[in-house]
């Protein structure tokens, strides 16, 4: 994607680099600054790199939050 400024804050992406599905947090200098699903240490990606998660993005998401929870209830 070239023009990642579009990527509102709370937008679900992809970092096609690093294969990993975030939440964009914000813009910080040349970088999009993506959170793992249901929490973690954010990390910088470069925007042409990141663009909109699709539907099967966030499917994976929907299962990372899942598997993180059944976790935490043991």
């Amino acid at each position: 994607m070239t023009n990642n400024s579009a990527l509102e804050v709370g937008t679900l992406a992809l970092d096609s680099v690093t294969r990993r599905i975030g939440t964009v947090m914000g813009h910080v200098g040349p970088y999009v600054q993506l959170r793992p699903p249901g929490g973690g240490l954010e990390w910088d990606a470069s925007p042409e790199n990141v663009q909109p998660a699709d539907a099967s993005d966030r499917l994976r998401k929907r299962l990372a939050e899942r598997n993180a929870n059944s976790v935490r209830a043991l």
